[in-house]
Order: C-alpha cells, then sequence, then structure tokens
C-alpha cells in the first residue's frame, strides 16, 4: 500500500490514515490517488464494515501543498502559462475531486475522525465523509475561498444549508470542532484527549451492523443529495476552481507566494491584509 495514505485493520474497522505527517497531511500528486487505493482495498476486504478516516501527526490535513503549487516557480499542475487551457485544469482537479469523493461512494460507512485542522482542501476530503467527529479545540474551514480556490466537492451547501455555506465561504474563517457541532457541519465535538474513545465505541458501534445492512442506509441516503444536483454543483465548482488560479488575482496570489515565500501570503490572504486586485498590501479594514 502507498505511502501518503495507509490502510490498516483493526478487527471489523479499517483506519485509512493520511501518512504526511511532516507537512500536516498536505495534498501532493499522489495522495489523492493513494487515498482511493485505500478506500477500494477498505471496501474489498469483508472482514471490514466501517472505515475510519483520520490524520497523522499534529492535524488531520492542511490542504494543497502550497510549497509546491503555490510557491514554487513557474506553471504547474494548477497554474498554468497564459493563456490557459480551462479543460485541462478541469481533468486535472476533477480526477482529484473524484479522489476524494471516494470517500462518500464507499459502500461501507466512512467516520472522518478531525484533530488539530481540516482546512481547505482537507475540509473538502473530510466533508465526503458519511460525518465527522472533532476535537472541540480543532479547526474546519477553506480559506482559499479568499483568493486562489473554490471547493470543488461542493459539499459545504449540502452538509449545512445556503446559509451557512455562505457565511464560511464568504469569509474564508475557520471554526472551530465547538462551532462546526453547533452548525451542524460536526455530528459531536469532544474534548480532544476523548476523541480517539468516542470514535471508536461509535464505529464499532455501527460495526456490529451486517455489511449489507450498512450498504443499503448509505445508497438510499446518498441518492436523497445526489438527485439534488450534487454532480452538476461539483462540475461547476471544479471549473471555478480553475477560474480562481488564472484570474488577475489568482495570478497575483501565485506571484506573491513565489516573492515572499507561501506562509507570509497565506497570511496575508487570511488577515485580510493584501489588495489582490491592486498587487499591494493594505491595512486590515478597520485600522489605520
Amino acid at each position: 500500500m502507498a505511502n501518503t495514505v495507509i490502510l490498516q485493520k483493526d478487527g471489523r474497522l479499517g483506519r485509512i490514515i493520511l501518512n504526511r505527517p511532516e507537512v500536516f497531511n498536505a495534498i501532493n500528486d499522489e495522495l489523492p490517488k493513494d487515498l482511493v487505493k485505500c478506500v477500494e482495498a477498505a471496501n474489498e476486504d469483508d472482514d471490514i464494515h466501517v472505515i475510519v478516516l483520520s490524520g497523522a501527526g499534529k492535524g488531520f490535513c492542511g490542504g494543497y501543498d502550497l510549497n509546491f503549487y503555490a510557491e514554487s516557480q513557474g506553471a504547474n499542475t494548477v497554474t498554468q502559462e497564459m493563456p490557459w487551457d480551462p479543460m485541462k485544469d478541469y481533468v486535472f482537479m476533477k480526477r482529484n475531486t473524484e479522489c476524494f469523493m471516494s470517500l462518500w461512494r464507499s459502500h461501507k460507512p466512512v467516520i472522518c475522525k478531525i484533530h488539530g485542522a481540516a482546512v481547505a482542501a482537507g475540509s473538502d476530503i473530510a466533508l465526503c465523509c458519511d460525518f465527522i467527529i472533532m476535537a472541540e479545540d480543532a479547526k474546519i474551514g477553506y480559506m482559499p475561498a479568499r483568493i486562489w480556490g473554490c471547493p470543488t466537492t461542493a459539499m459545504w451547501v449540502y452538509r449545512v444549508g445556503a446559509q451557512n455555506a455562505k457565511r464560511m465561504l464568504f469569509t474564508g474563517d475557520k471554526i472551530t470542532g465547538i462551532e462546526a457541532e453547533k452548525m451542524g457541519l460536526a455530528l459531536e465535538a469532544v474534548p480532544a484527549k476523548a476523541l480517539d474513545t468516542r470514535v471508536d465505541e461509535l464505529a464499532n458501534r455501527m460495526a456490529t451492523i451486517p455489511r449489507n445492512q450498512l450498504m443499503m442506509q448509505k445508497l438510499v441516503i446518498n441518492q436523497a443529495i445526489d438527485a439534488m444536483g450534487l454532480e452538476n454543483t461539483q462540475m461547476l465548482a471544479t471549473i471555478f476552481d480553475g477560474i480562481t488560479r488564472h484570474s488577475p488575482e489568482g495570478l497575483n496570489f501565485k506571484a506573491r507566494a513565489e516573492d515572499v515565500g507561501w506562509k507570509k501570503a497565506v497570511g496575508e490572504r487570511d488577515h485580510g491584509t493584501y489588495d489582490w486586485s491592486k498587487n499591494t498590501p493594505i491595512e486590515p479594514f478597520g485600522q489605520g
């Protein structure tokens, strides 16, 4: 099994672990494909009834590896030379989206266990699971909504409704596990020390049910979401994600990350201290 994602068998549980802890389990070209391999292996194992998805190290997932995709000089798989080919970008991002959606389409239920943070595309992965249990102090959010991103799985509106989806994507804010539970995004938020115990308790309870029963319940519930137009929404979101990275503001963000490093550029993005249209630093609103 590949190294960026690993599968461990634990009785009737299949534990899938994002395994790039040295970079906060950041997504590179290999991780989405390795995730699919692990989901498929868990689904093919008749001993496994329930899948638990988690991240190694200090957190669940920090999103795409901006050290490679944003800070590295020149064009790459997510930023093409201009003029850009939207369909080339769509093929790449749609493939990754389908990899994340392997969790949603898994015949076996998937619990996402979040400690630390599940942010940017890390939240995309989390929202593809059947439900989320978070540590109370963990964070979740899609900060690239501020610049350089549109969540390609488009799961926010289906998970928390239009108003809360807009609240998250119009601000790019991160919220705690406690806030996520109140919003209905997380099934539960528990103290960090109790996270492993609570997830295992629920997973093992579910694992006492026959596999075919679990599969039928998941299929019928997911079908209702599919009927709402999930596939069409994801197509539009994936195309828009490419546009965000090739708009004037998106290209300015890429150039800024190359110039000052992605951590500083991301800090400016999240704190609102840079005008990406004018390509110049600004004071935060309400100050100065």
